[in-house]
């Protein structure tokens, strides 16, 4: 049975206060290792995978919630989608400044979605990236709807009836989440402690969604870009299963189409017949 809850709308559209960030070298280098990144770039440290834009931001991401939503939710969090939006790579040395907000939420049957912008910028102001973030809180509904949703990147079931253009086979390695979480600065224990997952509902620890996302990036980019992040400029997904430590995962990738000098790429990843990630979408520039 669904319970009912209310927000604090005063927080809707209320950014936070600026979080900042020191990229270095060394922990660009911990992110690709921990994600088995396989671009040399990336490796070295020369400039940050993709989804390493999160790290930066992370403490920017929990302030909104706790903002809007009650206490009683946070433990029904999970998190349900990811779009990034480019507009130039992280480098080593940048000196990034993060801010975020609630944008919106909506009631469903059975719980609540709701969007959350973050913004990342050096400190002379360049727009870095903007990142928006779909939470889900488990059981638990509002009833209305409010403000705005993240933007919309729908896989087209119409693509399955032709061949995927690439396809790539991944291995998670046992030892992963253990990896991801201090590079990620991520501590989250249903990804390192058996017992809390169980208890949370969970056959038993799991990824980090973010890590599995990783992956799929990297396969776009060796695929499909020569593994040149600086040509991604948005990348999205909807997280929908949890994966395991140990899985074998198939990354499945079509083009979708193009316009004004960019290609876009739909994806999703499987684990055998379960779709782990759902409704991917790469835009590369040409």
């Amino acid at each position: 049975m669904t319970e009912t809850l209310e927000f604090d709308d005063s927080g809707l559209g209320r950014w936070t206060d600026d979080e900042r960030f020191e990229v270095t070298r060394e922990r660009l280098a911990e992110y690709a290792a921990a994600t088995n990144d396989p671009i040399a770039a990336h490796r070295a440290g020369d400039v940050a995978p993709p989804v390493f834009a999160i790290v930066p931001v992370f403490e920017a991401l929990l302030t909104p919630a706790v903002d809007v939503m009650p206490v009683e939710a946070i433990p029904r969090i999970v998190h349900g989608e990811q779009d990034f939006h480019f507009h130039r790579p992280i480098r080593p040395g940048d000196k990034l400044i993060s801010r975020g907000k609630m944008i919106g939420y909506e009631g469903l049957e059975k719980g609540t979605r709701a969007a959350i912008l973050l913004e990342c910028r050096t400190e002379d102001g360049e727009l870095v990236n903007e990142q928006y973030v779909t939470t889900f809180v488990r059981g638990m509904t509002v009833n209305k709807t409010m403000g705005e949703l993240s933007p919309e990147h729908k896989f087209d079931d119409s693509l399955r009836d032709r061949a995927p253009v690439a396809k790539v086979v991944q291995h998670v390695d046992t030892d992963q989440t253990f990896r991801y979480s201090p590079a990620a600065g991520d501590p989250m224990p249903i990804h390192l402690d058996e017992d809390v997952a169980i208890s949370a509902g969970l056959p038993g620890i799991i990824a980090h969604g973010l890590c599995t996302m990783a992956f799929t990036s990297w396969a776009v980019l060796t695929e499909l870009a020569d593994g040149d992040v600086s040509r991604l400029k948005r990348f999205a997904v909807r997280f929908s299963k949890p994966v395991i430590p140990g899985d074998d995962l198939e990354t499945r990738i079509w083009k979708a189409g193009g316009s004004n000098g960019t290609t876009r790429y739909a994806f999703e990843t499987a684990r055998g017949t379960d779709l782990v990630i759902t409704d991917g979408l790469a835009v590369l520039a040409d």
